[in-house]
């Protein structure tokens, strides 16, 4: 099962209302079950840079099933992801990237966010996250 369109609208919207909400501008970029791009939104005036951070990290928390922000604590000098970034052509290890599941808690997708800091990225993206739940 993969994130339908309706449900990464639905993401997106309640994401960039928290953006909003807490005075930034963000890229939010959702993938589907296949780490396909599926939705993405770029806020006026939000970095252009961070057009691919989002989405990256967003393929990143779906690639390896969790949040970004976790596997960067992993991939730390001595971690035991130590230079992960590295592969499948560049990762984010940093907040902002969380993988969407379903009510049976499968993992459907993921969202990313980038465009303040890692904190305002991972809030912003958890409200992604929680519209759907």
């Amino acid at each position: 099962m993969s994130i339908t369109l309706e449900q990464a609208e639905v993401a997106v919207k309640a994401a960039k209302d928290k953006a909003v909400e807490i005075g930034t501008l963000m890229n939010i970029a959702i993938v589907d079950a296949g780490a396909n791009l599926t939705a993405f939104v770029r806020m006026d005036g939000a970095w252009l840079g961070s057009v691919d951070i989002s989405q990256k990290k967003a393929r990143t928390a779906r690639y390896f099933d969790m949040p970004t922000g976790i596997i960067g604590s992993l991939s730390q000098p001595g971690g035991s992801l130590y230079n992960i970034e590295h592969s499948n052509g560049g990762l984010i290890t940093f907040p902002g990237g969380i993988p969407i599941k379903n009510a049976a808690g499968e993992v459907i997708g993921a969202i990313g966010v980038s465009g303040s800091t890692v904190e305002n990225d991972n809030t912003v993206a958890q409200a992604g996250v929680d519209a759907l739940s």
